[in-house]
């Protein structure tokens, strides 16, 4: 597996419009990718800290195949004007995996 995580500094004065714009318009997108395993919006508990989004992917081709059809940067884009910061991306390959059996 493959994690991408976008680390967001957002105005605070739009953190509702950020939440409704991730949920409605970005989420459906990114599941609709191929390899997509889950697509989440990491709110900080300490306001100070950065909004993290993540997104879980079968392999790292997938991952770059999403990042190299622009479709990251229009999604991005989508939340430009509610930046504080340029966001920054950085990319993990997962190590190990541990899965709850309930």
């Amino acid at each position: 597996m493959f994690i991408r995580l976008t680390f967001f500094d957002f105005q605070l004065q739009h953190l509702d419009e950020v939440k409704k714009i991730f949920n409605e318009e970005v989420v459906p997108v990114v599941k609709a990718q191929k390899g997509n395993l889950g697509v989440w919006l990491l709110e900080p508990t300490n306001a100070m800290d950065q909004f993290i989004s993540l997104t879980e992917w079968t392999t790292e081709v997938d991952a770059q195949t999403y990042q190299h059809s622009g479709v990251y940067k229009q999604l991005v884009d989508l939340l430009k004007d509610k930046y504080s910061s340029n966001p920054v991306l950085r990319t993990y390959n997962v190590a190990s995996r541990v899965v709850a059996i309930l």
